[in-house]
Parts: C-alpha cells; structure tokens; sequence
C-alpha cells in the first residue's frame, strides 16, 4: 500500500511538472527521476544573469530563459524575467504566449465542465488540479493560488492535499515569497499532524523546509533537516542531488560539533559519492576538520565564489564568509593557550596585518575569547566556563530587552 501511495505521489508530482515520466529502458523499467521544477531553473538562471558579472554569460542566460518562457508559453514567467532583469517585452511573443495560455485553459475548463456533467468527483478534481498546474507552470501564481484552494476543498486524500502544499511551497520559492513558503510548510506539517501522508513526503518536506531555513539564515536547523534526508533524498523537483548535499555539508561544517561532524557529514557515504562534483566543498570540509588550516584557506577562496553565485546563498555570502573564519579561527585557538601571530599567520598562509585585521574585528564583537599583545607578537586565549558565559549572554540581552520595553512604554504613553 505504501509503494503504491508513492507511485500515486510521484504521479501526480510528474503531471504538476508538465513533464512526461516516461520509463527508462537503461533503468530495468523503472521510472526516471523527477527532472527540477522547470519554475525553479528559471529562478536559478534569472538569479545568476544578475550575479555573474560576465556580460557574455549573462547574455547566453537571458537567452536561456526567453527560449524557455517561449517553449512553455510561460507568458507570467517572461513578465516576471523582464520585471526584474530590466527587459523589455517583446510585445509580440507576449501575445502569442497569451493566446497559447488562452487556449489551453479553453481546453481545460471544457475537460473540467466534461467531467462535472458526466463523470465523477475523482475527474473532476484531477480536472481541477490539471489548471492549477497548469496555471503554476505559466507563472500565474496568483491564479494558481485560487486554484489549488478550489481543488484543495474538493480533494479528500491527505497525500494528495499535501502534493498541492509542496507544489505551493516551491512556487513560493520562485517567487522569494519567504512568507508565503513559511505559511505552506505549516499547512503541510499540520496535515502530517492529522495523520496524512507517506514517508516519501515526509523526507521530501524536510528537504523543502530545510531549504527554507538555509534562505533564512537558520544554517543550524538547516542542516539538521538536511542530514536526515541525505539517506533518503528525492525531491529531484525542488534541486539536484549534488546541490543538495552541497547544501548540506556548507550548512553542518560549522553548525555541527566535531564528533557529529565526523560521523554525518566526513564519513558518510552519501556525501563521498559526490565527493568529486562538489570538489571545493569537499576539500574545505577535510582541511577544517583535520585542521590544515592552509589548505582550508585555499578551499574556501574557491568556495566563496560558488556561493556568491548560488541563487539562495548568494544574499548571505558575507555572513556565511564572517561564520566560516570564526568557526576556523576558534578551532584554531582553542588548542593554545598563546600563540605567536607569526605561526598562526604561517599556518592559515596569509599575512600578519590581515590576520591581525581579522582576529581584532572578531575580539572587538566579542566572537573571539582571545586579546592580542601586540608588542610581544602573542595572541592569549581566554578560556571561560559555559556557565560564565551563558550568564554574561543573559545579562546582555536582558538589558536590550529591557530597553526594548522602556522605549515602548514610552511610545504608548504619548
């Protein structure tokens, strides 16, 4: 009963994609993967004509992406590309695309009335739901919207209803409607609380909700969601298989302690698989965790240009390049308890003043126990307990909240 569910999820997933699932004869019959959302390769390639700064390539891009707004008559698509990208339309591929969508939504309105006078509710919702994908796949979302709700009231089955979330959620994602994403994952975890759903579909909503707290700066619950699909990853529609255990090991390197790092993410076999189409993310991930911290220096250089030109990693590259030189700096550190910046500046391979740059920046904001002699040349680590700690963080954020309350008083009494 469970193979059948997925085959039924897989099903629906493959029609809401506008792609055939056709067999593969190199596969022993078994179906192809679920190619990306084509919604979502259109924001990967608008996103990165924007980022790459290589005018040829940016050029070739665009190209990409009209060709393909032209191929699906994804007519909401194109004014979305041009809205953002700085085009301007072409006026007649507008109306042919229009005319397209016209068309076809003709053709579906008829099989939908079709199905209300002479079939039964399963037609007519699967009518319903052949619009709305229809719809999504155009890049009208907010018509999508309306008709997903319509369909939502006529459909029964929780896996089904859960399909048309996920569906929702990755439309909210072409979008960068952060909001909207958030709002859906909890519609679809409120359906798993009801008892609905699949295992597949609850592996595959936490890729999706892992992927949304990657986009919102939450790397730590991020990559606690991604390290528990990595076993048993198919959301193929959301994102590749490479650029998923990306993500997961560039949100664990520095969330996780070294023990579970070794254990979820250096040793296991999922990520080694891959190990060479992420090479850069490997290589930084070995050099930190067996601390040769020149060669992490080396890795993360070539890194931090592969996520200033990730579609979802891009707005964070600063924090994510300021986090990774904490993280390596601490783990530095903590094995002394002083240090010369000459052999610290020797063993990253960079040079005194940009070390000694760096190391002031993050004493000063307090992300560094350490202070720095600069007469002597030594850096001292300062140990504290966690308790200390924990104490001194209480008394500082109470204070701010404190100052938050006085100033809101202050407001309401006027």
């Amino acid at each position: 009963a469970m193979r059948r569910e997925c085959r039924v999820a897989r099903a629906a997933l493959v029609r809401a994609m506008g792609r055939g699932g056709q067999a593969d004869s190199k596969n022993d019959g078994k179906p192809d993967e679920v190619p990306q959302d084509m919604l979502l390769v259109l924001r990967n390639k608008m996103s990165l004509c924007r980022l790459c700064g290589d005018a040829a390539r940016s050029a070739a891009l665009a190209a990409e992406v009209k060709a393909a707004c032209a191929e699906g008559a994804r007519a909401g698509c194109y004014a979305r590309a041009c809205e953002e990208l700085g085009w301007a339309a072409d006026a007649a591929l507008v109306e042919r695309m229009r005319k397209a969508n016209t068309t076809r939504l003709a053709e579906l309105d008829a099989k939908m009335k079709d199905a209300e006078e002479n079939l039964g509710e399963s037609e007519v919702r699967e009518a319903m739901l052949a619009k709305a994908d229809y719809l999504l796949q155009c890049g009208e979302l907010e018509a999508a919207g309306k008709a997903y709700e319509e369909t939502l009231a006529k459909t029964v089955s929780m896996g089904h209803k859960i399909d048309m979330e996920l569906s929702q959620i990755r439309a909210a994602f072409y979008a960068e409607d952060f909001e909207g994403a958030r709002e859906r994952i909890e519609r679809a975890q409120k359906l798993f609380a009801e008892g609905g759903g699949d295992w597949e579909r609850k592996n595959r909503l936490k890729v999706y909700e892992g992927l949304f707290h990657m986009m919102c700066r939450r790397f730590g619950k991020a990559a606690e969601l991604l390290l528990d699909s990595l076993a048993t990853f198919t959301s193929t529609e959301l994102l590749p298989y490479e650029t998923f255990v990306l993500y997961t090991v560039l949100t664990a390197v520095f969330t996780l302690p070294r023990v579970q790092l070794k254990e979820k993410v250096v040793d296991a076999p999922e990520i080694l698989a891959v190990a060479a189409k992420i090479p850069n993310a490997h290589a930084l991930l070995n050099a930190y965790y067996e601390c040769r911290y020149r060669d992490f220096m080396v890795a993360f250089a070539d890194l931090i240009d592969e996520v200033r030109l990730d579609p979802y990693l891009s707005v964070h590259s600063r924090y994510f390049v300021r986090e990774a030189r904490v993280a390596v700096y601490s783990q530095y550190l903590a094995s002394y308890q002083s240090v010369t910046t000459e052999a610290m500046a020797a063993a990253f391979g960079v040079g005194l003043d940009f070390l000694d740059s760096e190391l002031s920046s993050f004493i000063a904001s307090g992300r560094l126990n350490a202070k720095i002699d600069k007469v002597a040349g030594v850096i001292e680590t300062r140990r504290g307990d966690s308790k200390t700690n924990y104490y001194n963080r209480a008394i500082k954020e109470g204070d701010a909240l404190l100052n938050q309350v006085q100033k809101l008083t202050r407001v309401m009494a006027m």
